[in-house]
């Protein structure tokens, strides 16, 4: 995996694909609470990979969000209802400070950077997205994570008046995520606020989602609104839905196959009909960062 510490989305996208980003989003659905999309000030960080980010139409109109539907394109259609503003989030289990943080309180002392990551899909499609974010450590030393602490579990936020989706009995809502702590304090491990420099659209997780490059992406809880620290492991929602097909970890693993599609391969979405696949790589491409989180570990087990 290659690193660069000073670029940016704007160094490796054409500028055409981006220039129009205000308007992308608009057509999409996305357009945030308040009156403007705002403009998001981030040093670049030395976790971007060098590799050419998907374009802002791409990442926002393909996405997984069965809180608005099955379709690749729902969450565009559907999420722009949803109102993001105010929001907060409750912080407690084996914590010092727990307590309702609002979004405010969160980002006032947040070092925003932007990370340019590969995004790996366990339905074997994959992305390069430029994220807006803060290290997830950074928030769990904010509140204080006591000695016993061995878990952080995620909930998203339930609102089926402006989820459509949850209306339905596709999944059992709330979405719930969790990482081992080891993984949590991982300097790889972001809260995401913004996407190409501005806020995040609805349809990717506004305003304050997970993200974990090492992991498929299903681990990357959107829209959070619970965070639990707490010694035993919590519940997932693929994991609790079918354990034989989605494991708690979901590393991404090319040697372990998903029981009804290889994992050895990917497509890599905008990359065109003719391109043909791209072999995965373990972990993503971060196990030179990630691999010793494992260590001794059967990860065709723990998978």
């Amino acid at each position: 995996m290659r690193f660069k510490n000073d670029l940016g989305w704007s160094s490796v996208t054409p500028k055409c694909t981006w220039m129009n980003r205000r308007q992308l989003l608009a057509g999409a659905g996305a357009m945030l609470a308040g009156p403007a999309l705002a403009k998001i000030d981030a040093a670049k960080s030395a976790y971007s990979t060098d590799q050419a980010p998907n374009t802002l139409e791409e990442i926002t109109t393909y996405n997984n969000y069965y809180e608005f539907g099955l379709d690749k394109g729902d969450p565009a259609r559907y999420a722009g209802g949803l109102t993001t503003s105010p929001w907060s989030v409750q912080i407690g289990g084996l914590v010092d400070r727990p307590g309702n943080y609002g979004l405010e309180d969160i980002l006032k002392d947040a070092p925003l950077e932007e990370r340019i990551y590969r995004f790996r899909c366990v339905e074997a499609w994959s992305m390069i997205i430029p994220w807006i974010g803060f290290e997830l450590s950074h928030l769990l030393n904010k509140v204080g994570v006591q000695s016993g602490a061995k878990y952080v579990a995620f909930e998203t936020l339930v609102r089926p008046e402006e989820m459509p989706g949850q209306r339905s009995g596709i999944l059992n809502w709330p979405y719930r995520e969790g990482l081992r702590l080891d993984e949590a304090m991982h300097p790889l491990a972001i809260l995401a606020t913004g996407l190409y420099g501005e806020a995040l659209p609805n349809q990717n997780g506004a305003p304050l989602r997970l993200v974990v490059p090492w992991k498929y992406g299903f681990k990357s809880i959107k829209s959070i609104v619970s965070i639990t620290l707490t010694d035993t492991q919590p519940e997932a929602t693929w994991n609790m839905q079918n354990a034989r097909e989605y494991g708690f970890y979901s590393n991404v693993n090319p040697q372990v196959d998903h029981p009804r599609w290889s994992q050895a391969s990917e497509r890599r979405v905008g990359a065109g009909l003719f391109a043909g696949r791209e072999d995965t790589l373990m972990f993503n491409g971060y196990g030179e960062q990630v691999a010793s989180l494992y260590a001794g570990q059967d990860l065709a087990k723990d998978y």
